[in-house]
């Protein structure tokens, strides 16, 4: 299988960058270990703003009506769903279901929340109930979409790690999930500007943006 063409490689504002999300203009960013939340130029990830999150965001997307994150709080990093705007600043939404839950992504209308180990995605309703699940057949550290059509980065975190980039049709009654790329380092995220693929390689501390093999 063909690899991702990488376009850059930067350091990310903080070590083990976690989020990453776009929205249409800047790069937001997350540190796992400083618990830190970052508003970033997308071209150069100098820092514009420090946002003070009430826990550790794992993951955020850009939605119609302001920011969508999945935030950990306490001693047993019980995940929510919290919404942010600038003006209102942060409000928790819902638990995760089971208090577990990691990336996120929105197709126009409906937030899509995804639980690594089972390999599931789930498309919630505002309440926080799942809706439906789509199963991708492989542990998920990012997903996003691109015109109608989910990209998710799935593989194993074991054994060093190894990740490919699918696409699957939400509109199919049962998707099939179709390997597209290899990733060929620990990525965490995905997110896509118009143009450009990110993710962040965790482990190195930096923001990677990509293309996908012709």
């Amino acid at each position: 299988m063909n690899q991702i063409t990488e376009l850059s490689r930067r350091p990310a504002p903080a070590n083990t960058p976690q989020a990453l999300a776009c929205d249409g203009e800047y790069l937001w960013l997350s540190s796992r270990d400083l618990g830190s939340y970052y508003k970033a130029d997308a071209e150069t990830l100098e820092v514009v703003e420090e946002v003070d999150a009430p826990g550790l965001v794992w993951a955020a997307v850009f939605t119609r009506d302001g920011w969508r994150l999945t935030i950990g709080k306490g001693l047993n990093d019980d995940r929510y769903v919290y919404r942010y705007t600038a003006g209102e600043g942060f409000a928790k939404l819902f638990a995760c279901p089971e208090f577990a839950g990691s990336y996120l992504s929105f197709d126009g209308s409906s937030l899509y929340l995804s639980r690594w180990y089972k390999g599931h995605i789930h498309r919630l309703e505002d309440s926080g109930e799942s809706s439906r699940t789509i199963d991708v057949g492989a542990e998920i550290c990012g997903h996003t979409f691109v015109d109608g059509m989910l990209y998710v980065v799935r593989g194993t975190e074991q054994n060093g790690e190894s990740w490919t980039i699918a696409r699957l049709d939400p509109s199919e009654e049962t998707p099939v999930v179709n390997d597209l790329a290899a990733v060929p380092f620990a990525c965490r995220s995905l997110a896509f500007d118009g143009e450009r693929f990110w993710t962040n390689h965790r482990a190195a501390g930096e923001v990677v943006s990509f293309s996908l093999p012709q």
